[in-house]
């Protein structure tokens, strides 16, 4: 895999594997994790090593099964799990070019299964919501039981060295036997093994977007009863749902 090297950056390939039928999405994800790193030393958060590492990888997961959708969608992906008590949380849209993402470990209710929850939303349209139940705490399984289950086709996902990732999505008039036999071998070497035509590159970054004032109006419920809100102190803070951004707020800004 040579793909093109970005300080700013992920670029993802997407290609076509001809004579297999199969779209191939490609990328190589420091860049982003650098930025996912500068964003958590920023608010002062740190994830314990394992659900970090689990966390990464949905968001490469994320970002790969956004090149294979439509552009125009934006796609949140919500994994609930039972043990550890944590929920995931990515999303990210192809027209910014940009996935964001957080974990919830306090407070998260204990379900009676694992579950993996896709939203879709496309402008001026009903967001879409589907549920998958998954098994274990590997996000390359949870988006191949994805693709099985919700994409209706099968995939296959792969992690390679030096934060590289590949996710296989068939095509019409695939090769099951063959797509269900490559490893982690074949993969790498599959540009000396097969015929690919590359479709596009498209380069993403880690960004959420939240600001203060953007995040304010929730409070308006408040600005009559700030002791309520407040408890004695001079300040809370707040967190961004979607990034766990902090942001102090101070009784005059209510």
């Amino acid at each position: 895999m040579d793909l093109e090297a970005s300080e700013e950056f992920t670029t993802v390939e997407s290609a076509f594997i001809r004579q297999r039928n199969v779209l191939m999405l490609r990328g190589h994800f420091p860049a982003l994790y650098t930025d996912y790193y500068l964003h958590l030393m920023q608010h002062g958060l740190r994830y314990p090593q394992t659900l970090d590492h689990t966390l990464k990888e949905l968001l490469a997961m994320l970002t790969l099964h956004l090149v294979a959708r439509p552009w125009a969608e934006t796609i949140a992906w919500t994994v609930n799990l039972r043990a550890p008590r944590v929920n995931f949380f990515a999303t990210g849209a192809s027209l910014d070019e940009q996935v964001t993402g957080r974990l919830f470990t306090d407070d998260v209710r204990e379900p009676a299964r694992a579950l993996f929850y896709q939203q879709i939303t496309v402008p001026d349209r009903e967001p879409r919501l589907s549920t998958i139940e998954i098994d274990g705490t590997d996000p390359l399984v949870w988006t191949e039981a994805l693709y099985r289950q919700s994409e209706q086709r099968p995939g296959r996902a792969f992690r390679l060295p030096d934060e590289n990732y590949v996710l296989l999505a068939a095509q019409p008039d695939f090769d099951p036997e063959w797509l269900e036999s490559l490893d982690e071998g074949q993969v790498a070497e599959i540009d000396r093994q097969e015929e690919i035509k590359l479709l596009e590159k498209r380069r993403f970054k880690w960004h959420c977007g939240c600001t203060l004032e953007r995040i304010l109006p929730a409070l308006g419920m408040w600005r009559e009863k700030p002791d309520e809100l407040f408890q004695g102190e001079d300040h809370i803070i707040l967190q961004c749902p979607r990034c766990a951004a902090k942001f102090e707020v101070t009784r005059d800004m209510i």
